[in-house]
């Protein structure tokens, strides 16, 4: 699943716990463990989960 590694390489580079990760992108502390376990993503979860990754990763924009 392209997303899990998405979001596991998005932990490593910020230190990030996945249960924050969860709540803070879709209000869900268990969704990282539970897709470690074989949960799929939705392609509007999937949408959500990049938005989230990219704006935390490098800044919202226009700023």
């Amino acid at each position: 699943m392209a997303i899990l590694r998405k979001i596991e390489h998005f932990l490593r580079d910020t230190g990030m716990a996945p249960t924050r990760f969860g709540r803070d992108a879709v209000r869900d502390p268990r969704l990282v463990f539970d897709m470690r376990n074989g949960r799929e993503a939705s392609p509007r979860m999937i949408r959500r989960l990049e938005h989230f990754m990219s704006v935390r990763q490098y800044g919202a924009v226009g700023q």
